[in-house]
């Protein structure tokens, strides 16, 4: 996972008076990832094996009985925040900054998290790699009712390598979760 968490990045004010406001988001992941273990077919593991560098309090995976459809890793950082996986690609951090000039309200994050992990369990994941002048690119879409986000990064050899292997040079659309009987 792209280190990309709280406070990297922001240039205008890089201080944050009370992190502690975001502790609901991990609640919050806490609730919402019972509830998906409740609701679909899926193992879940945890650990406190880091998805990215930084101090991190523990890691849950939800990987779906159907390998055609796609997991999710969340790390539960100390800041705190939340550093997701969705797929191989798509990465989401909540907050994206924490800082207190960017303000991002908790309740909006919590609502963003389960827009996201609900497209992602509905089938709404897409990934693929390409090749460009650069090298090559992964691309990771993400579509929900009335979501839509794409990311992109540049691969270095050997990750282009394994995706072409795991058949990722074609697009890739990620299964729905099987739904529980």
């Amino acid at each position: 996972m792209r280190d990309n968490g709280p406070m990297e990045g922001c240039e205008q004010y890089s201080h944050a008076t009370d992190p502690s406001r975001y502790a609901v988001l991990h609640d919050a992941a806490d609730q919402l990832l019972d509830e998906l273990t409740d609701r679909f077919m899926v193992e879940r593991r945890e650990a406190k094996k880091p998805l990215a560098e930084g101090p991190l309090v523990r890691t849950v995976r939800l990987i779906p009985r159907s390998p055609a459809a796609a997991p999710l890793s969340i790390a539960f950082t100390e800041f705190p925040s939340l550093m997701m996986r969705f797929g191989r690609w798509y990465d989401l951090s909540l907050p994206q900054c924490g800082c207190d000039a960017c303000d991002e309200d908790p309740v909006e994050l919590i609502g963003e998290m389960r827009t996201q992990i609900e497209a992602l369990a509905e089938g709404g994941l897409w990934e693929r790699v390409h090749r460009s002048v650069g090298g090559s690119v992964a691309q990771a879409r993400l579509i929900g009712e009335e979501f839509e986000a794409s990311q992109e990064i540049v691969l270095s050899l050997a990750e282009s390598r394994a995706a072409r292997r795991e058949g990722f040079a074609a697009a890739v659309q990620w299964a729905p979760w099987v739904r529980r009987p």
